[in-house]
């Protein structure tokens, strides 16, 4: 149970506190010198003790038995189904004939002060494709070029490298087996995806995977003629996110996610080109040595199913 911070009597010290009391016959001012109370907390604890018991020791809730200045509880009831119509908190205020801060404090309390909390939340929809190569992942993360550490690492903002420009890691991950694959190009149109996407499928094609479909969102680049021609010459279906619902292609953006942790921004690089250096070895240890949660703690590649063979001739 929960004991008040500054309670120097705990249930079980209350009790012999009482029992010296009221067994050994010692009187509340010694026995409340001897526990470093004074004499009206001991008789405080014997009082309820004989009212009500060994129930009577335990802390009570500091709430008062009443509130007189309280919100009534029907108009706490018109404030909450007010807001579930979308008023704002001046407008219920208005209808109710109550201070805007009363209504603050209400739907405070009630986890209703944001707009996002009155819908509910969609259902989590997991699901995964039966065989590697059903459906590839693509997405891009936009990552700043330097000359020398940055902010992130000296936690000096006027120590940047101005005019060093962006670079695009493309990943992709492949949905049955996370196995994934990645590389830098200088930027995200249609070129770069597309020579992207020959390179990721050549890499899957040389561990056995024949990519069959991808799902990316709705870039630029992965609407281009150049990708999309690509992906016909391939034989490779093509679908789109839901505009605006990044957690449709969620997979591939928790990947980004992993890799900025473990990969981007896991050292202090002295340079952009540095940090390009690990993001093989890195990707290598993902795919080959990295336990992934959502596999029960196995590797990527185990999932594909590859020989032993071929594990020893594609294990750098």
């Amino acid at each position: 149970m929960d004991i008040h911070k500054n309670a120097k009597l705990t249930p079980q010290s209350r009790a012999d506190v009482v029992r010296q009391v009221l067994d050994e016959g010692q009187t509340p001012a010694a026995v409340a010198t001897a526990a470093g109370v004074c004499a009206r907390t001991v008789r405080k604890w014997v009082a309820r003790y004989q009212a009500e018991g060994a129930a009577g020791l335990v802390d009570r809730s500091s709430r008062p038995r009443c509130s007189p200045h309280a919100v009534p509880g029907a108009t706490v009831s018109r404030i909450i189904a007010l807001r579930r119509l979308r008023w704002t908190g001046a407008q219920v205020a208005a209808a109710v004939g109550v201070a805007p801060a009363t209504v603050s404090r209400v739907l405070r309390r009630q986890g209703l002060a944001r707009l996002e909390a009155l819908d509910p939340a969609p259902p989590v929809r997991r699901y995964e494709h039966p065989h590697p190569g059903d459906m590839l992942h693509l997405d891009i993360k936009k990552l700043g070029r330097f000359r020398r550490a940055g902010h992130r690492v000296t936690r000096d903002r006027s120590r940047s490298s101005p005019g060093a420009g962006w670079e695009y890691v493309h990943v992709c991950v492949d949905d049955h087996s996370r196995v994934a694959f990645s590389q830098l190009y200088p930027d995200e149109r249609g070129d770069s995806a597309t020579a992207f996407l020959s390179a990721a499928v050549a890499y899957y094609r040389r561990l056995g995977i024949t990519v069959r479909r991808l799902l990316t969102d709705n870039g630029g680049c992965y609407r281009s003629r150049a990708f999309n021609a690509r992906c016909r010459q391939l034989g490779i279906r093509h679908r789109y996110t839901r505009p605006f619902t990044p957690r449709t292609n969620g997979k591939a953006e928790r990947f980004i996610q992993t890799a900025l942790r473990e990969w981007a921004y896991a050292h202090a690089y002295t340079t952009s080109a540095q940090r390009a250096q690990h993001l093989q070895p890195w990707l290598h240890r993902y795919n080959w040595h990295r336990p992934h949660a959502s596999l029960k703690a196995r590797t990527p590649i185990s999932r594909i199913g590859l020989s032993r063979d071929n594990l020893l001739r594609y294990h750098i």
